[in-house]
């Protein structure tokens, strides 16, 4: 998948979507990890033996079908084959379906950001923490 493809997808995702420059410049760094499909795509950040997911996203239009379960699942098999062992995230306490989609891969509540995300419409909402732990050896 293309930056600008990337970056068109991340723009119907997202309130403020990234760039094509700025996933250029991300994709170009050693420590990014890239799992994507025709579908959508997911970014970690890798720092071994941690992780941190920074984005998931699907072409709105296919919502609905497993597409996050299974980039997300691409993403973590790829991020323990690198050594990782501990993964966080960040999310938005209103999206129910990545809140959803985070705790059926194993991923717990470990705490709160009041406040953390700046909406269009001036509103601001919190920012769930979420962790989970690989397994060894997948």
């Amino acid at each position: 998948m293309t930056p600008a493809r990337m970056a068109a997808l991340h723009a119907a995702s997202f309130p403020r979507g990234w760039s094509e420059a700025e996933l250029t410049q991300l994709l170009d760094k050693p420590t990014t990890l890239l799992a994507c499909t025709e579908a959508g795509f997911a970014i970690l950040q890798v720092i071994a033996p941690e992780a941190e997911v920074l984005t998931i996203v699907v072409d709105p239009a296919l919502r609905g079908q497993g597409e996050g379960q299974r980039l997300l699942g691409q993403a973590l098999l790829a991020a323990s084959q690198r050594g990782v062992s501990q993964v966080f995230l960040e999310v938005d306490a209103h999206n129910a379906p990545a809140l959803a989609l985070y705790a059926a891969a194993g991923f717990d509540r470990t705490g709160r950001r009041k406040g953390y995300y700046a909406h269009p419409d001036g509103s601001r909402s919190d920012a769930v923490l979420m962790a989970t732990t690989l397994p060894a050896g997948t």
